[in-house]
């Protein structure tokens, strides 16, 4: 019987899965077999995932290959981010992106350096011409690593269209191996007005999941009324890997007939930040958990398909309805879930809605203002209307929870003029985090005597000091130390409160380059660089904090 209705339901979609993409073009990045960490267009913290991670066994150095034949039309190094990212557009159209790179091949190295000492810094962007660093297939570009934002060393890879649009990489013939099904961890049903009620509650519902011996799913019976929207919480793995990652589609039947559709195939990166109006955003800041909404509320994202009432469903008294959801990954592995609803009137109340005396409506400019503190809240900040709770106590916001996503950022402004002269300069804003309520530095800037932060996430903020200046010390060598024998010169740095703003390393007076590992809280230079020629050598680094603090460091050491 699976069978069947999997052949009814699946021939449609692998003929709708038909793409144009060159197959044959690119080959692999590496030389390995490819496992993947991370899937395309998985669910991240504000954003999708825009490329496939791919495993690199647990270590740093592995070769990197071009894709195809093309021009590196673009490196970036940040400290953040992709770290060192290295793109390469092709004769086709189309760019391939290599990021989290420990080192470049070393001709690209060698022309990156030269740009960093002659702008004397580490981080920098660089636009090559067509003709400066050609590139052939299967040529060495560069080296595997773990650097930025990376949580473990993999090779990030991407294929972007002309526009800039990433384009999962599988559609190119890129090859996993994947026979396993996704799994789904858990549906919730949500009442979408005052009208709607599930098992007679107005109240967001959990429901029960009954695993079958197919590896498909069905749900408790429910009862129900009115406009019912579903989510559900769901995830893919491949042969190779335990990781849970992204699933590539997912769609939705009422009665047999389609009515909602995800398709993660290509995104732009103007839309990734929608994806907090994709998930449930308040189910996620307070468990955690990344519940994909099954229905479309005020969302522009363009991974949305053949959408059919926004898929919100509408039970009717004494009615019976068979909602199933398919969700499936690139091979077209798949998993059905089937909930069986019951269409029964509700005598229970609607969930009263807690009001305060700030309503927010997203279609409007908001000005807030209390004691020394004022929020602006520009018009589309928000996706939807809510009642925001907002509290000022000497110099603590409580804005909200951090329970309602944002779409553009909003600011937070302090008066400051009643503190002393000596102090303003070390005022910052703080967002409050956590059990222990850190101070966790937010973007500050001061105009005369306001200070303003920028940001897109409601909570509790404060105004807090730093008057510690960033430390400084030495890792791997001691002052008046010979350092011949030594291939790198180690420095740890760090500032507990504020966080480190910029450095600045010399030797004998002339500048050299230092990477930065924010990981590891380390800077290193590479004697290989050939900068240091000198026997007798003077060290300086100096280092600035968030609000202007800064330390300066010196040691003296010897090569031959």
């Amino acid at each position: 019987m699976r069978f069947i209705l999997a052949l009814l339901f699946s021939v449609p979609f692998l003929l709708s899965g038909q793409n144009n993409y060159p197959k044959d073009y690119f080959s692999n990045p590496l030389e390995i077999p490819l496992i993947l960490s991370g899937t395309f267009a998985e669910l991240r913290s504000n954003h999708f995932h825009s490329g496939i991670d791919i495993k690199t066994q647990q270590r740093v150095g592995l070769k990197v290959k071009a894709c195809a034949n093309g021009y590196v039309s673009r490196i970036k190094v940040s400290h953040y981010g992709y770290g060192k990212a290295l793109y390469i557009t092709h004769p086709n159209g189309y760019t391939t992106v290599y990021a989290h790179l420990q080192k470049f091949a070393p001709e690209i190295e060698a022309y990156i350096k030269k740009q960093q000492y002659k702008k004397e810094s580490y981080e920098i962007e660089l636009f090559p011409s067509a003709e400066t660093l050609p590139i052939t297939k299967d040529n060495l570009i560069a080296y595997s690593g773990n650097s930025g934002g990376s949580g473990g060393p993999h090779l990030h890879f991407e294929i972007r269209d002309k526009n800039e649009h990433p384009i999962n990489p599988m559609l190119f013939g890129i090859e996993i191996l994947d026979t396993t099904e996704p799994y789904v961890k858990s549906i919730y049903a949500y009442p979408l007005d005052n009208n709607a009620f599930v098992n007679n509650s107005n109240k967001k519902q959990k429901l029960r999941l009954i695993p079958l011996k197919n590896g498909d799913y069905t749900v408790e019976n429910i009862k129900a009324i009115g406009n019912i929207g579903f989510g559900i919480e769901t995830n893919d793995r491949q042969n190779l890997a335990v990781n849970s990652n992204g699933v590539y589609n997912i769609r939705t039947f009422v009665n047999g007939s389609k009515n909602f559709e995800l398709d993660f195939r290509k995104f732009s990166f103007s839309e990734t930040k929608h994806i907090n109006q994709l998930i449930d955003y308040e189910h996620f800041a307070t468990k955690k958990q990344r519940i994909q909404k099954l229905f479309r509320v005020n969302n522009p994202l363009s991974i949305y398909k053949s959408v059919l009432n926004n898929g919100i469903v509408k039970i009717e008294d004494s009615t019976y309805t068979v909602y199933k959801i398919r969700v499936a990954d690139y091979e077209n592995n798949e998993t059905w879930v089937t909930l069986n609803i019951k269409g029964i009137r509700s005598n229970a109340s609607p969930e009263k809605v807690k009001t305060t005396p700030y309503h927010v409506k997203s279609n409007q400019t908001i000005n807030l203002k209390e004691e020394n503190v004022s929020v602006n809240f520009y018009k589309d900040t928000f996706y939807e209307d809510f009642y925001l709770n907002f509290e000022v106590n000497n110099d603590t916001i409580i804005l909200h929870k951090n329970t309602k996503a944002a779409k553009k950022n909003f600011n937070l402004n302090y008066d400051i003029s009643k503190y002393k002269d000596e102090d303003k300069s070390k005022l910052y804003i703080a967002r409050i985090m956590g059990y222990k309520k850190h101070p966790a530095y937010t973007s500050t800037k001061r105009k005369g005597n306001t200070l303003t932060a920028t940001t897109k996430s409601l909570g509790t903020f404060a105004l807090a000091s730093d008057t510690i200046p960033p430390t400084i010390k030495p890792v791997n060598f001691k002052t008046k130390q010979w350092l011949s024998k030594y291939r790198y010169l180690k420095v740890k740095i760090d500032d507990e409160l504020s966080g480190i703003s910029r450095y600045r390393a010399t030797v004998n007076g002339k500048w050299i380059l230092m990477e930065y590992d924010y990981k590891t809280k380390t800077l290193t230079h590479d004697f290989k660089d050939g900068v240091i020629t000198d026997t007798k050598n003077n060290l300086k680094v100096i280092v600035t904090d968030n609000v202007g603090n800064n330390s300066t460091f010196e040691a003296l050491f010897y090569r031959k």
